[in-house]
Order: C-alpha cells, then sequence, then structure tokens
C-alpha cells in the first residue's frame, strides 16, 4: 500500500501556470487522490476541536484571575487582558510567514504538531503564575510557537479534493467555533466550581490530548519541492500576497479578527455589569463567549458547501455584512440573555466568513505556495487580532463600553461595502 501512495504523491498533472509566471508540475496530494482524506480530515477536525476548546477556555475567568494576581480595579484588569492578547497575536503576526515557509518545505502536519504542543505547555504554565507578567511572558511565547488554525487550515488546503475544499475549509472552522463555543462554556463552570488555576491545567492537558489524535490519525505523504533551477526566478512573496485578490481577502480576515477580538476581553466585565445580584458571572461570561460557536459551527459547514454550488464570494459578502448589523443592537443589551441572543445570531454569519475567504484564498493560489500565503494571512489576522483588543480596550475606556459593539459593527459594515467594490474591479471567484 504504502509504495502505491507514494507513487500517487509524485504524479504529476499537465504543467499549469504558477502566480509566478513559470509553468510548474502541480503535484497530487495523497488525500486528493485517495479515500484517506476522510480519516485525515476528521481527525484534524477532532484535535483543531480540543486545542481550541483548551484555549479558549480561560477566555470568561481571565480577568477575575488577573484580580487573584493582584490586579483589583476593573480598568486594570482591561488593560491587562487586552495587552496579553494583543502582544501574542503581535508575536504571531511576525511568526506565521515564516512557519507557513518551512511547512512548505518540510510538511504540514509537523507545524501542527509543534503549535498543538507548544499550547499545552504555554497554557499549562499560565496556571503556576505569580503575576500579570508571568502570563504576560507565556503569551508571548504562545504566540510565536502556536498558530494551529493556519497548520490546519494549509493542510486541508492541500489535502482536499477541489470540488469538496469549502466543505473541509468549513469543517476545520467548525472545529475552531465548536471549541470557541465549549472552552468558555467549559471553563466558566470549571472555574467557579473548582478555581482557576486546575481549569486551566485542564485546558493545557485538552492541547496536549490534541497533539497525540494528530500523530494518530492525520497522515501526510510529503514530497519535497525540487530544488530551483539555477537562474529560475519566481515572483516575490510579498508581491504575490498584495495582488488583488489577496490583499482584499487579507484584509477581510483582518478586519474579523479585529471585530471578534476587539470586544472579547470586555465582555466579561460588561455582562458583570448587566448582571444581576447572585448571579453566576464566570458561567454567564462563558455562555456569551461561547454561543456563538455553537451556531457559527452549524452555519459553516452549510455555508461552506454552498460556496461549493454557489460560489463563495456571495457567501463572504452577505456574511460580512450580516455580522456587522447585529453588532449594533448588542450596545443596547440591558441583560447578559439579550447579548447571549444576539451572539447566537450573529454567529449564524460569522460561520460564513472565515471558511469562504479561506476558500477563495486557496483558489487563487498555487499548491506549492499555500503554507506561505496562509502564513501572511494568518499575520493579517494576528494583526487584526493585536489591534483589536488594544483599541477595543481604549474605545471602552474612552467611550464606555458599550460604544465598542457599535465601532466594531461599524467597521464590518465598511469592510463589506470595500469587498463590493474591489470585487466588481477584480473578480475573485473567475480566477478559481
Amino acid at each position: 500500500m504504502l509504495p502505491v501512495m507514494a507513487k500517487r504523491e509524485t504524479t504529476t498533472k499537465p504543467e499549469t501556470e504558477s502566480a509566478a509566471g513559470e509553468s510548474t508540475p502541480r503535484r497530487v496530494g495523497m488525500l486528493a487522490g485517495s479515500p484517506n482524506w476522510r480519516k485525515t480530515l476528521y481527525g484534524i477536525w477532532l484535535a483543531q476541536l480540543l486545542v481550541i476548546t483548551g484555549f479558549s477556555m480561560r477566555a470568561p475567568f481571565l480577568p477575575m484571575y488577573l484580580k487573584e494576581l493582584g490586579v483589583s480595579s476593573s480598568e486594570g484588569q482591561a488593560f491587562w487582558s487586552g495587552l496579553m492578547m494583543s502582544a501574542g497575536a503581535g508575536v504571531m503576526a511576525v511568526t506565521s510567514p515564516i512557519w507557513g515557509s518551512v511547512a512548505d518545505r518540510y510538511g504540514r502536519k509537523p507545524m501542527l504538531l509543534r503549535s498543538q504542543f507548544a499550547a499545552c505547555a504555554t497554557i499549562s504554565f499560565s496556571a503556576f503564575a505569580l503575576a500579570p507578567w508571568h502570563l504576560l511572558g507565556l503569551r508571548l511565547v504562545e504566540g510565536a510557537m502556536t498558530g494551529t488554525v493556519a497548520a490546519a487550515t494549509a493542510l486541508v488546503a492541500v489535502a482536499m479534493p477541489r470540488d469538496r475544499l469549502g466543505y473541509g475549509l468549513g469543517m476545520v472552522q467548525t472545529a475552531v467555533f465548536s471549541g470557541s463555543a465549549l472552552g468558555p462554556l467549559f471553563g466558566g463552570v470549571l472555574a467557579d466550581t473548582f478555581g482557576y488555576r486546575p481549569t486551566i491545567i485542564v485546558a493545557g492537558l485538552l492541547a496536549g490530548l490534541a497533539g497525540i489524535v494528530t500523530i494518530f490519525t492525520v497522515n501526510e505523504v510529503f514530497v519535497r519541492p525540487a530544488p530551483r533551477a539555477k537562474g529560475a526566478t519566481t515572483e516575490p512573496s510579498w508581491k504575490l500576497v498584495l495582488g488583488p485578490a489577496l490583499l482584499s481577502l487579507m484584509l477581510s480576515l483582518l478586519v474579523v479578527r479585529f471585530a471578534s477580538s476587539a470586544v472579547q476581553p470586555i465582555t466579561p466585565i460588561f455582562v458583570q455589569q448587566i448582571s444581576q445580584a447572585g448571579q453566576s458571572i464566570s458561567t454567564l461570561a462563558g455562555l456569551t463567549l461561547g454561543i456563538l460557536g455553537v451556531t457559527s459551527a452549524v452555519s459553516s459547514i452549510y455555508l461552506g458547501r454552498m460556496g461549493d454550488k454557489r460560489g463563495h464570494f456571495p457567501i463572504l459578502i452577505v456574511c460580512m455584512m450580516g455580522a456587522g448589523l447585529i453588532y449594533l443592537p448588542m450596545a443596547a443589551s440591558q441583560h447578559p440573555w439579550h447579548l447571549i441572543a444576539l451572539q447566537a445570531i450573529f454567529g449564524l454569519f460569522a460561520g460564513g466568513l472565515i471558511p469562504a475567504a479561506n476558500a477563495l484564498i486557496a483558489n487563487v493560489t498555487d499548491e506549492s505556495r499555500r503554507g506561505m500565503v496562509f502564513g501572511f494571512m494568518n499575520t493579517a489576522g494576528s494583526i487584526g487580532g493585536f489591534a483589536g483588543p488594544l483599541i477595543g480596550a481604549a474605545w471602552a475606556g474612552m467611550f464606555g463600553i458599550r460604544s465598542t459593539f457599535v465601532l466594531t459593527g461599524v467597521v464590518l459594515l465598511v469592510m463589506a461595502i470595500w469587498l463590493y467594490v474591489t470585487n466588481r474591479r477584480n473578480p475573485m471567484e473567475s480566477r478559481g
């Protein structure tokens, strides 16, 4: 069996025009030509579900954990929460293209394992923090060494049959959304029941379990690209990424990440402000942060399949507009259940955003450079994740927490208009 698989990996299609304008053979990945792509896809789904659950378990009680570490004021808790989220995202913005290039050269599965076991270590060590700067230092290491979503997306992007690409990327995003839903729910309940530090240790163990699942279920027969012929030239990475289609999609991912991260550090504080006495704040905050993951997980698979049949750009533009519009009434929430209901509706639109963008990115990018391109896309998302908490926390400090929801809604609507205008000039779907 192995010789047959190896032979299939090295089979080439007729030469195709690469992004650089040169003729290059396009390798057919093992998963694209074998029924085993399903086993690997479902293994990646489970591993991502576990590791994202571990990442997000800390979100609903991070401000309260900071209080235990000596940060007493709500302003200080918002500042440190935003700083830690921004610091990790800022470092990830620098390292993601590097890891993406390494993945193109040495394989995507090793990069996925590296990110999962690094997450296990950094999350677990944060349970032993004695001061806020300990958490900040670990978050910097986490940003440099993790990046599970980019690694999993790059692996699936080269593994799936082309006509199932939207479905595969939707599955990855379903795992992300499901983990983002389960993590805050489990984290909030466990924190209220057993305390913050035991909950963090459980979160780290989930990330380690994700690495074990990847080892035994994810298959990749990787063939290193042939050395470049002497005198051959290729388009620089920065020039490829700054093309009209990829630049538009990169900015859309930046805005989506900005919008989600701008409100995340202030949501537990907002829930606390609009809650009644005697309510379990961590549990309600976990439900608020997690409910959109439930609805997003459902919609991402459905919208991914719809995109495979009807086109991914219409899905992207409609979901971007819907997400922006639903953010606006969140500012008027008077009770946690108001916010929870609106977050659930927001999740229906959010479920279509990232899978549609990633499918379009894969369609306009040669397979041999997808690791690098998705690395740059993760950089864009990390920049949004870096700017979002800082701007969101600062905006909340100057104009109030409610105004931050208005800001994020307006940003999403402006991005939707910009995408629509850009696509009329440079249609993305026709390049697929």
